[in-house]
């Protein structure tokens, strides 16, 4: 609950300049910001200069909060399937072999939940989205600008922040991301990000445009199998919800029961030809890499398998098991390259439950707004939630950083909208409207 803090113990002043739209959109700026440079934060100050950084930043959301809650509706906004999730890691605490790292992982997840629940209250959907298009242009500019720093001009590899120079081979890049399939997913957000800007004519078409083109060259760039499928899968969302939204009304429900039917059918025949997907798309020697990982977490959860080995979010290396994954993978691991086997490595099957909840109800909450209203920019939303989903499967970042940050936007915004409880009492903001 936000305190009650007597407006005489502060200045006026400055309960109006925290409370003002100004200070929550150039905060959200900085959340977005901080979210997505994890990596290059890390590389340049450490940890202690990413910790001070989201201390300083959810400070000033509580404090914008405070400033903001006569006229901030708090009505159905959380999701019972985020507090079960996120209830259950902290609980792991309890358990977990490893508790140190568990705390710091339980306030790191905290953290950016907290962050994101002040986005969704203090700025409307299409003001995400501007804000997520425009940290994603300079974070784009930044990394393709290193790139050639690196690959062309010094020839040197920049270490501190893993980028290796690749560029005038046509990559593989890493950007200020830390790996190809990391920026390949930046990329692709930043790509739909841009096109529903300029679908929605929030910004100029110029900028679009180039911005459009921005994402795609690194996108291209990153020569990711992983990112190329992602990207398959991204289009064919796109085109069903086109399909849907142009659709009558009275019709849409078939559609979505063909819709769901066809996916599924997909996913069956996907999974039995993985083995030809997978050389067609020369990816065997990156899955090789991944499946000595998932066969020993898979080994190694039988021991746990209802509560897990206790939650830390990004695997701490110097504890067991996960020293033990970089002795047998040979290779720095710091998740399990897949988020729902990570989640159930880490918080069991209850918790991977829980998760699987927390996204199923996400997505078709956000996928029936898309589907249904008219403004073009509920799409971003399932579309995104598409990226995050699909790319589970060969990365664990929609459970940390950005892209926890990005899954609980959705998922709020989703909320507001779909929520069973506006059916109990509906909002005061419904009202007014």
């Amino acid at each position: 609950m936000i305190p009650n803090i007597p407006r005489r113990q502060v200045s006026p002043r400055l309960v109006r300049f925290l409370g003002a739209p100004r200070f929550a959109a150039s905060l959200t700026l900085a959340i977005i910001g901080v979210a997505f440079s994890t990596h290059l934060i890390r590389g340049v100050m450490g940890w202690p200069g990413l910790v001070g950084a989201l201390v300083t930043l959810v400070a000033l959301a509580v404090a914008s909060l405070v400033a903001r809650r006569e006229r901030t509706d708090w009505h159905g906004l959380l999701p019972i399937s985020i507090m079960v999730f996120v209830g259950w890691c902290a609980l792991s605490l309890l358990w977990s072999g490893y508790a140190t790292d568990t705390v710091r992982g339980v306030l790191y997840q905290l953290a950016f939940t907290f962050l994101a629940i002040y986005i969704a209250l203090a700025r409307d959907t299409i003001q995400v989205v501007r804000a997520t298009g425009d940290v994603l242009r300079v974070l784009l500019g930044l990394s393709l600008a290193l790139e050639v720093l690196s690959g062309l001009l010094l020839d040197l590899p920049i270490v501190f922040l893993g980028i290796q120079g690749n560029i005038a081979n046509l990559g593989p890049v890493q950007g200020v991301f830390g790996s190809r399939n990391v920026f390949g997913l930046v990329s692709l957000i930043a790509g739909v990000t841009f096109i529903v800007e300029v679908r929605a004519r929030s910004v100029r078409r110029g900028v679009g445009i180039g911005s459009i083109a921005l994402a795609g060259f690194g996108l291209l760039l990153t020569r990711s199998p992983v990112i190329l499928v992602v990207a398959l899968f991204v289009g064919l969302a796109a085109f069903a919800l086109y399909w849907l939204r142009r659709t009558p009304v009275e019709n849409r429900w078939m559609l979505q029961i063909s819709l769901l039917g066809t996916t599924v059918l997909g996913g069956i025949a996907a999974f039995v030809g993985r083995s030809q997907i997978l050389d067609r798309l020369n990816a065997g020697s990156e899955f090789e890499a991944r499946s000595s990982l998932w066969g020993e977490m898979w080994r190694l959860v039988a021991l746990h398998p209802l509560e897990g080995w206790g939650w830390a979010g990004l695997w701490p290396t110097d504890v067991t098991p996960y020293g033990w994954f970089d002795f047998v993978t040979k290779r720095d691991q710091t998740s399990g390259l897949n988020a729902f086997l990570d989640v159930y490595f880490q918080v069991g099957l209850i918790g991977l439950l829980s998760f699987l909840a927390l996204v199923g109800l996400a997505f078709w909450r956000s996928w029936l707004l898309a589907s249904n209203k008219r403004t073009l920019v509920y799409v971003w939303s399932p579309l995104v939630l598409v990226i995050l989903l699909v790319t589970s499967a060969a990365e664990s970042a929609v459970l940390i950083e950005f892209g926890w940050l990005l899954l609980l936007i959705c998922a709020l915004k989703a909320a507001q909208g779909k929520s069973w409880r506006s059916l109990l009492r509906p909002s005061p903001r419904n009202r007014i409207g």
